[in-house]
């Protein structure tokens, strides 16, 4: 395990945990946490064993429970001030949202404002049943940047974007959520931690260069006809035809047993 005081990164097998350590504060993401992101991120990314990458928080209280708020009178006092704070934690968001393995969210308790917003940026949410959502960002006063109001809107549409921040409510239940399509699935709580386990180890045991063209395939048929990379996906469609991978699966296949890939 390679630790901070308010980041960990745990391996374990071809599962990759990112915890948020803040638990004192409901974990809370503060800008350390941003700067450590996408040098954790990179060593996960680069590290051939593992396959899938999960998100969770740290004690037994929250996912993430939006931005620090102590460093605001500090680190954000202004909008030059902002706009530096933006720009260390856009590079954690941004090295999040381009990691090209499957990245998971494991929810519970309380996943309110910054926490809702790197929920959005995996691939997949599951949730306990207790957890809680929200934005509260007009209790503040403060300008939610358009593109985190645009992921919100493309996961759960205009109309239930418009009540999450025009309510500004905490207290979206897990049902709610699942309901808006904020979260893919609900579990009652004390099964979650081995429900995700369980669904990340279904994942890493399939073929991680179809996993890539996969998610690389979704991300692009998002965006406007006029705006995809299809030359992109292309070759990462190639390289899965030209892999050992496919051969393997094939193999498998006929042989009637689970197959064994290498991502090559």
């Amino acid at each position: 395990m390679t630790e901070t005081p308010k980041l960990l990164v745990e391996k374990d097998g071809p599962i990759g945990w990112i915890i948020f350590n803040q638990p004192e504060k409901r974990n809370a993401v503060s800008q350390e946490m941003w700067e450590l992101m996408p040098d954790y991120v990179h060593d996960l990314a680069t590290d051939d064993a593992i396959r899938v990458v999960v998100l969770r928080g740290a004690g037994d209280q929250a996912f993430v429970a939006g931005a620090d708020i102590s460093q605001f009178k500090d680190r954000r006092r202004n909008m030059a001030d902002e706009e530096e704070y933006r720009r260390i934690s856009g590079r954690g968001q941004d090295a999040l949202a381009a990691l090209s393995k499957p990245l998971l969210a494991m929810i519970y308790g309380y996943c309110v404002g910054g926490g809702v917003s790197i929920a959005i940026t995996c691939d997949i949410r599951l949730a306990a049943d207790d957890a809680r959502f929200g934005v509260p960002a007009a209790r503040l006063g403060l300008g939610y940047h358009y593109h985190g109001m645009e992921k919100l809107m493309k996961l759960v549409g205009p109309a239930y974007t418009k009540e999450i921040f025009f309510t500004a409510r905490t207290d979206f239940s897990a049902q709610d959520a699942l309901r808006m399509g904020l979260v893919n699935q609900v579990v009652p709580r004390g099964e979650l931690e081995r429900f995700t386990r369980d669904y990340a180890l279904t994942i890493a045991r399939n073929a991680p260069l179809t996993l890539r063209s996969a998610k690389a395939t979704v991300e692009q048929l998002v965006k406007p006809a006029g705006d995809r990379d299809l030359a992109l996906l292309d070759k990462l469609i190639a390289d899965c035809f030209n892999s050992q991978d496919y051969q393997e699966g094939v193999k498998a296949f006929s042989e009637k047993r689970r197959p064994q890939f290498r991502g090559r």
